[in-house]
């Protein structure tokens, strides 16, 4: 087995977790994986897995390893595509990774039209409220929402997304509508996330107005808070583009806009390297432009 070779199937035995789904995804038989993972090791002197008789998991060392590995490869292949030609005509696996409801409602669709534009292209797309590490995580690309924190990620910025609160129309009939923003502890709040007693909820452009909130109401996840509103039950609080049909139809109306914090911003994110792949190129040129034209990007 080859160096390059050898470094394809640690990379797919930490991707998969075990020696059997790297001979999968390698098409090896599962000792020779087993075999190239051990003759690496050798060759370096280190141990990059733990292994036990239920799991195979990366060493410190090992997910050190994996991320160089990773740049190293997608390096070779964009080289390769150089050299052969195929720099234009993008192939491969591409790995996407998003907000929960910003990834079904948007990044889905703009994947599948990717797809059928790019036959020679699959794709995962991975919708998560988190922070997704790229390198440790084998994706190419993530969509992030928010201000970003250094890193030696390259970002494309592609709009804005605001935090509204918002309520039904007939819940502001019954119980009024809040004119300032300490107006809010007079009414039902219904929170996202955690069930901390006290609920902080800043205002204004440098977030500097602070108003400490006792909900009577936590879920954990952005649809059920907006069904009860739709509902009349109380006031939430969610980002722009989650509530964007409802306040077409009219179902929602949003309260307080006047003090609103500053917008949060939204990038595609993804490692540069020193050449970028001509799958993952041509999804961020397709994506960012698809991305711009939303109105709920730029309102």
């Amino acid at each position: 087995m080859d160096r390059i070779q050898m470094l394809e199937v640690f990379v797919a035995v930490a991707e998969s977790g075990s020696f059997a789904g790297g001979a999968r995804a390698t098409g090896l038989s599962p000792p020779s994986v087993t075999r190239g993972v051990n003759d690496l090791e050798e060759r370096l002197g280190a141990r990059l897995f733990l292994r036990t008789t239920r799991v195979v998991r990366l060493t410190d060392v090992g997910r050190d390893y994996l991320e160089e590995v990773r740049g190293i490869l997608s390096d070779l292949r964009a080289a390769d595509d150089l050299a052969s030609g195929m720099a234009a005509r993008p192939t491969g696996h591409l790995r996407v990774t998003a907000p929960v409801e910003f990834g079904h409602i948007h990044v889905a669709p703009i994947l599948a039209d990717f797809l059928d534009a790019y036959p020679a292209v699959s794709a995962d797309l991975l919708t998560v409220d988190r922070i997704v590490n790229l390198a440790e995580e084998g994706i190419d690309v993530a969509l992030r929402i928010g201000d970003l924190p250094p890193s030696g990620l390259t970002a494309v910025r592609v709009g804005h997304v605001r935090r509204v609160i918002c309520a039904a129309p007939d819940y502001l009939q019954n119980y009024g509508v809040p004119q300032t923003p300490a107006d809010l502890t007079h009414h039902r709040i219904i929170a996202i996330g955690g069930t901390t007693p006290n609920t902080e909820w800043r205002f204004g452009k440098d977030r500097s107005e602070i108003v400490r909130l006792k909900p009577r109401l936590f879920v954990s996840n952005v649809g059920a808070a907006l069904e009860l509103a739709r509902r009349g039950w109380g006031v939430t609080r969610v980002l722009s583009y989650q509530v964007d049909h409802d306040l077409q139809d009219g179902g929602l109306l949003t309260i307080l806009d006047t003090f609103e914090a500053e917008r949060l911003p939204v990038h595609l994110v993804h490692h540069e390297g020193r050449r970028v792949t001509a799958k993952l190129r041509s999804f961020l040129d397709f994506a960012r432009d698809r991305l711009r034209d939303l109105p709920v990007l730029n309102g």
